[in-house]
């Protein structure tokens, strides 16, 4: 039976912010922090607003082993993440992003080209990090996106098996070439893709209902958890979509829904 030290948990704050407990080590993702009505800045005069509130704020945050965060846009990482969290707290992401952070303080930023590892130890146990590629936007648009990674997280005890692995997928929309997690990480625990469909310059630059399901289907984890779909007006491929395609297509696993401010298991 699982202890403590292989607990694996996820406390939802909104949007693609989660707290993760995994076995020791603390991680929060995504940091976005804006309240309803707020609007987040995503570049070329671009903005979302706000449509939900935020379950996590800064101030409910216990000492973090680090952040993972998948793109530099306002909806992921905002101005009170900013000013707010503590600066040589390690951020894990793309290069990009690091040379914005660093620019704003930030010390501790580990920046991954795809399919590097980044990797943390507490005692005799290690959280390593991989980064995934992503395509935020198709065509021409993806020069005027961010960069943008997913992650594959593995817990490792005691220097020896992996014990627990989970990809976030990012801001990515589906591409075959995802299937390389299976290739190179090996099977899933869980799968947390981003989903929301979300609209940029009238095209699709993340994953909707029915890519998100092609993931489903391509990866087969026992266990998906979507996030990154109801708190921005950008946001068009609801939920209930994405979970009814799922169950149409009889897709394996199950489909673990979470609400702001829950807790939930990501062990199957």
């Amino acid at each position: 039976m699982a202890g403590p030290a292989d607990d694996v948990t996820m406390t939802f704050g909104g949007t693609a912010t989660m707290l993760l407990r995994i076995g020791g080590f603390t991680l929060l993702t995504d940091p976005n922090f804006l309240h309803r009505g707020d609007r987040a800045h995503l570049g070329y005069g671009l903005r979302a607003k706000r449509l939900t509130e935020p379950a996590l704020q800064p101030t409910q945050l216990p000492a973090l082993d680090g952040i993972l965060l998948s793109h530099m846009h306002g909806d992921h990482w905002d101005r009170i993440a900013t000013r707010s969290l503590p600066k040589g707290t390690p951020v894990v992401t793309t290069s990009e992003a690091a040379t914005c952070l660093a620019r704003r303080g930030f010390s501790g930023t580990a920046d991954l080209q795809p399919w590097q590892t980044h990797e943390f130890t507490r005692g005799t146990d290690t959280l390593r990090i991989t980064a995934v590629p992503g395509v935020h936007g198709p065509g021409p648009l993806a020069k005027l996106l961010p960069s943008v990674m997913g992650s594959v997280v593995e817990l490792i005890r005691d220097g020896g098996a992996v014990s627990w692995r989970g990809y976030i997928s990012g801001d990515t929309l589906y591409r075959p070439f995802l299937g390389e997690v299976l290739e190179r990480c090996g099977p899933l625990d869980v799968l947390i893709p981003h989903l929301g469909g979300t609209k940029a310059l009238g095209l699709t630059v993340t994953m909707d209902a029915r890519q998100g399901a092609d993931l489903v289907e391509l990866l087969k984890p026992p266990v998906t958890v979507p996030v990154h779909y109801d708190d921005y007006d950008r946001f068009r491929s609801p939920l209930g979509d994405f979970v009814a395609e799922v169950g149409r297509r009889e897709l394996p696993g199950s489909v673990r829904t979470v609400q702001r401010g829950e807790t939930i298991s990501l062990r199957a």
